[in-house]
């Protein structure tokens, strides 16, 4: 199964520097889930397509990554994604 780009809604704090953090995911169904700690940030391509800032995060005890899609893609505003498994 090929992952597929789940867009979601993020609650991110800024530095003074621009710098964003991550906080909390809201998912689809209304879930939200509080990110324990970043623990890589840089520029990468999604295996699910698209190129953006990947944040390597725990939730809950377990990693996994989300991105911020920064090219201004179909909608023309930079958007949040997580990888997922859909059937």
């Amino acid at each position: 199964m090929h992952p597929q780009r789940v867009y979601v809604e993020m609650c991110v704090n800024y530095s003074t520097d621009g710098t964003m953090t991550p906080v909390h995911i809201k998912w689809e169904d209304g879930a939200v889930y509080e990110i324990d700690r970043v623990l890589d940030v840089r520029r990468a391509a999604s295996v699910a397509g698209s190129m953006g800032v990947r944040y390597t995060v725990r939730i809950l005890g377990q990693e996994r990554r989300i991105f911020f899609e920064d090219t201004y893609s179909d909608t023309g505003r930079p958007r949040w994604f997580v990888e997922a498994n859909l059937q």
